[in-house]
């Protein structure tokens, strides 16, 4: 949390395990599926470490696909037995550091509806049903760029005013909405950099960052709300945090 988690390497094997740091029925709460019923799979550890992140993914335990998936199957039911959470939401750390093909297509198979919380900096290749929410990065945040070709991290485009990792391009093609987290106080979060979103027509969710401190976050809201009126971008609150659930 907080840039000081442990960097770690993407991992290479059949994913018939999967090391997950918690499994919970909530509401979505920002982007594209705001508001969504939905059962979240929090997996563990990250290839970047960012100073601002505030989730906690670093104690996890491995399980096997087969114990993910019932209790993936038992949470998506209410209290009467009905299936009333359809939206599966894969997130981490990074979820792209593991291999988590065998686990998107066993949801898939279930009809659910799957979705992926991104950095943009490895790649795994899912199944076509599979939605692809990617928050870039800015290259303040390090990356572990592993062994393997696939899940190699590309250095920075070196564009003029763009800071952020370079999105693979091979996922550029499968993202489904970009979520850019924006900072008045954070010089390399105030404003947003072509990624790829204009030259593919992908939407862009706006999302102030939570620092913590009320005068800040209010500073960041209005920029958020600045940047959406301005260039026809979404804002994405955290109702969640609004709530105070998970």
């Amino acid at each position: 949390m907080f840039g000081k988690n442990k960097i770690m390497k993407p991992e290479i094997h059949s994913g018939e395990n999967l090391d997950v740091q918690e499994i919970f029925p909530t509401l979505q709460g920002e982007g594209l599926y705001v508001g969504h019923p939905s059962v979240f799979i929090r997996l563990g550890g990250c290839n970047l470490a960012c100073d601002f992140c505030d989730t906690e993914f670093d104690s996890y335990q491995n399980f096997s696909l087969s114990e993910i998936i019932s209790e993936v199957e038992k949470l998506a039911k209410n209290s009467d037995g009905k299936l009333i959470r359809k939206l599966i939401v894969i997130t981490g750390g990074e979820p792209f550091r593991q291999p988590i093909e065998r686990l998107c297509e066993e949801l898939v198979k279930q009809n659910f509806l799957v979705q992926i919380e991104t950095n943009g900096t490895l790649f795994r290749d899912l199944p076509k049903e599979v939605k692809i929410i990617c928050s870039p990065k800015v290259s303040i945040c390090t990356p572990n760029r592993g062994a393997d070709a696939s899940a190699r991290s590309p250095l920075d485009s070196g564009e003029p005013n763009s800071k952020y990792h370079q999105i693979r391009p091979d996922l550029l093609s499968r993202i489904n909405a970009f979520k850019f987290i924006i900072s008045k106080n954070h010089k390399n979060y105030s404003d947003i950099a072509e990624v790829g979103q204009e030259k593919f027509h992908i939407p862009v969710y706006v999302q102030p960052m939570d620092e913590y401190d009320e005068v800040k976050n209010q500073a960041n809201l209005e920029l958020a709300q600045k940047l959406c009126e301005e260039r026809g971008y979404f804002l994405s609150l955290q109702i969640h945090k609004i709530l105070k659930i998970r």
